[in-house]
């Protein structure tokens, strides 16, 4: 089974990350880059809606397990391929030519968190899971270009204090600052909550394609200029 799959709802791209915990590795990053330029290509595609189908889970961030056994067999390109696969999915998240709504329905950490991030709108629910950057506990320091756009979704005291400190946060205190749309009740509020907006979105592609490239522009060029050498230098732990 692929980690990631797709459909047409009547125009709403519903993508669903589908492989237990959700975790991010090779695999993961060539297939979302591969669907989501699919999603682009269908020009009947109004908005698009990313969840997961895991009932606990939407994202458990980079699959340590797999980064951490490609160390050990010294697999350096698979890693930076791997690195490089998400920047470009970030990036294709950031300029999608439709609107990107992040349906969180369960613990979204690390990268799972900066994924939802590079969404333009995010709904959570509050009966179940956290949202937190754990990179401070596991030496994992985020990318000059994740920095740059996490910070487009999260005030800069909330995301100074959580970033730092690891700390776990639920869905109601994201919503008193503007990180999510709507703290939902439970996963049934969430799925219908995020599809309902997204039906809202008729908007042509070219306005929409244009305000974002012109609004995310310093983002973009942190992307283009900064993370490619860091990438190439392998810095991903921190180990003193």
């Amino acid at each position: 089974m692929e980690p990631v799959k797709w459909e047409n709802k009547n125009g709403i791209a519903c993508l669903s990350m589908c492989k237990g915990g959700n975790t991010h590795n090779l695999e993961f990053a060539t297939t979302m880059n591969r669907i989501l330029d699919e999603i682009t290509m269908d020009l009947t595609v109004k908005s698009l809606v990313l969840s997961s189908t895991d009932p606990k889970n939407f994202c458990l961030g980079i699959d340590v397990d797999w980064i951490s056994k490609k160390f050990q067999d010294k697999s350096f390109q698979d890693i930076k391929e791997f690195m490089a696969g998400m920047n470009s999915i970030f990036k294709k998240l950031l300029l999608f030519p439709v609107p990107t709504i992040a349906a969180v329905n369960g613990h979204a950490f690390g990268n799972g968190a900066i994924i939802s991030c590079a969404c333009d709108f995010r709904f959570m629910r509050s009966d179940k899971g956290f949202f937190c950057f754990p990179e401070v506990d596991l030496g994992i320091p985020f990318l000059p270009g994740m920095l740059a756009f996490v910070k487009k979704a999260i005030p800069l005291p909330l995301f100074n204090d959580i970033y730092l400190s690891g700390r776990r946060v639920g869905a109601p205190e994201l919503f008193e600052h503007g990180v999510i749309q709507k703290a939902c009740a439970n996963a049934d509020e969430l799925l219908s909550e995020s599809m309902a907006f997204a039906a809202t979105f008729t908007k042509k592609r070219g306005i929409f394609s244009e305000l974002k490239k012109r609004h995310h522009k310093a983002i973009v060029r942190v992307l283009d200029e900064e993370d490619p050498p860091v990438i190439e230098s392998l810095k991903l732990f921190i180990t003193d």
